[in-house]
């Protein structure tokens, strides 16, 4: 436990983004898993919804700096491909 004033508000602030980073990857894993599921079931349109839906919470992720912009770009192209395929 931090002694110095900066220190204990420094463990607050860090704590409050790891929550928050944990709440924005949780909702991109599930919104995932929802296209996953669209794209296996062989539905276009729900596809198409959750991968805007996907897009999305993926460009808001890199916005707030939870995960950088390379790694949106290469999950979104993934996706991408896949649901052309369907």
């Amino acid at each position: 436990m931090p002694n110095i004033k900066s220190a204990k508000k420094r463990m607050r602030t860090s704590e409050k983004q790891r929550q928050s980073n944990k709440s924005a990857k949780s909702r991109l894993t599930s919104t995932r898993r929802k296209l996953a599921e669209a794209i296996t079931a062989g539905d276009k349109s729900t596809g198409q919804k959750a991968f805007s839906e996907y897009c999305s919470l993926l460009d808001k992720a890199v916005k707030k700096g939870v995960i950088k912009k390379n790694a949106s770009n290469r999950r979104k192209s993934r996706v991408c491909k896949k649901l052309a395929t369907v």
